[in-house]
């Protein structure tokens, strides 16, 4: 059961404990990320959680991550288009002491402009490496045919432009704006009670802020494509359709129709790209929800010869979906993968950290697991064919990354 504090400064707690484990996962999550953004500072939520690691007043770079490998700890963090987490993974007798590392990193980094030059060439490094990899890059070109100028198409990692502006002043400048109490949860799953409701009030209750959470605008779903040429084996392909914010009732429906769609080794686009017609190694879909939208994505990878013959075999699987809809096997199959799934997927404090954090975080409620399975169990052919009108409605917008022009 996930139990909820808020601090009187208004920054949020979520603690499950979990009693037959030996682990406590801690992690601190801030409602921002390239979505609060503009396209002068695209890419600093990325740097600041790189910076958190590299110093604090009392701490040096070295002395952080020697601080976690002394206790046997596993400490990391990842940026999104909506938000920033930092976490750490420790033996339940070691919880205070990464709480309070991870606290002086939040509170008390220093931002030290050779440490951050030095990190500006690391993370330039990171977009080169993933420049490098066709098969990531082209999901980021189908974000800004999506979204266009709006936030939600920026790269989470920026530019080498933006990055080299950062400041230490403009870095305390977004974090003033950004990381203010209504805008943090701490999450904690593991061996510990409600008494670390009052540690983590300690050490993150006190601070307070003149600003407000920025207002949110709700993209427009743009019809757009990008082809982009570049010296690779493979052509990428990615297509887009308007999807399900994060707190619609549909969702459930959503993911069992991708389940047979794109989503595992039975789909119908697995089955017939590759098992059928040997088109692509890798091909698949997923939905991705944002506080106020949502994309559905195909991808897939062929020769660059075969682009238009993959492009045309997505088409006709997706017409035929819609046209007929799912078979009783298939919506049975797709809801038991489903729960098997979330289920499987709650076996570690790491990941109940992560989905109770993140639930506080965009959705401020939290499903129990019986909750869900009655949620999934519900879903029926007419629900799911409810939202393939929605989402197939003819609006598509695509990438390609290929080696020849056409």
């Amino acid at each position: 059961m996930v139990k909820k504090y808020t601090c009187s400064n208004g920054l949020r707690i979520v603690l499950e404990e979990i009693s037959n484990v030996r682990s406590v996962t801690i992690g601190v999550w801030v409602k921002t990320g390239s979505r609060n953004e503009n396209q002068q500072n695209n890419g600093i939520s990325h740097f600041i959680e790189h910076m958190f690691f590299k110093g604090t007043k009392t701490r040096s770079a070295r002395e952080i991550a020697e601080s976690f490998d002394s206790i046997g700890g596993q400490v990391n963090a990842f940026t999104s288009k909506e938000y920033t987490c930092y976490y750490a993974k420790v033996l339940d007798t070691h919880a205070k002491k990464a709480l309070d590392i991870l606290s002086d990193m939040f509170f008390n980094s220093t931002f030290d402009e050779t440490e951050m030059d030095r990190e500006k060439k690391v993370v330039l490094e990171e977009i080169k490496m993933y420049e490098d990899t066709p098969d990531d890059i082209v999901h980021d070109l189908l974000a800004q045919a999506t979204y266009g100028n709006h936030p939600l198409g920026y790269p989470i990692l920026g530019t080498e432009e933006t990055l080299k502006s950062f400041t230490p002043e403009s870095i305390r400048s977004y974090m003033d704006q950004q990381y203010i109490p209504g805008n943090v949860v701490v999450s904690v799953a593991g061996n510990v009670d409600e008494s670390f409701f009052k540690d983590v009030e300690d050490r993150f209750g006190g601070y307070t802020s003149q600003h407000s959470p920025d207002p949110f605008t709700k993209p427009a779903f743009q019809t757009g494509a990008i082809r982009r040429k570049k010296d690779t084996e493979q052509a990428h392909l990615c297509l887009g359709y308007d999807g399900l914010p994060i707190g619609d009732d549909r969702v459930f429906s959503l993911v069992v129709l991708n389940n047979v769609l794109g989503g595992s080794m039975s789909s119908r686009l697995f089955q017939e790209v590759r098992e059928q017609r040997g088109l692509a190694y890798s091909i698949f879909s997923y939905h991705s929800s944002h506080a106020d939208s949502g994309l559905l994505t195909i991808y897939g990878g062929t020769g660059k010869d075969q682009l238009g013959v993959l492009q045309e075999t997505i088409d006709t699987t997706v017409n035929e979906f819609i046209r007929d809809g799912l078979s009783n096997k298939e919506l049975e199959n797709s809801k038991e993968q489903l729960k098997g799934s979330i289920m499987l997927g709650l076996e570690s404090t790491n990941s109940r950290m992560s989905r109770n954090g993140k639930n506080e975080l965009m959705l401020g409620r939290h499903r129990t697991l019986d909750e869900m399975v009655t949620q999934i169990d519900s879903v029926t052919h007419e629900s799911v064919d409810h939202v393939l009108k929605a989402v197939f409605t003819g609006n598509q917008s695509s990438s390609i990354i290929s080696p020849i022009e056409e």
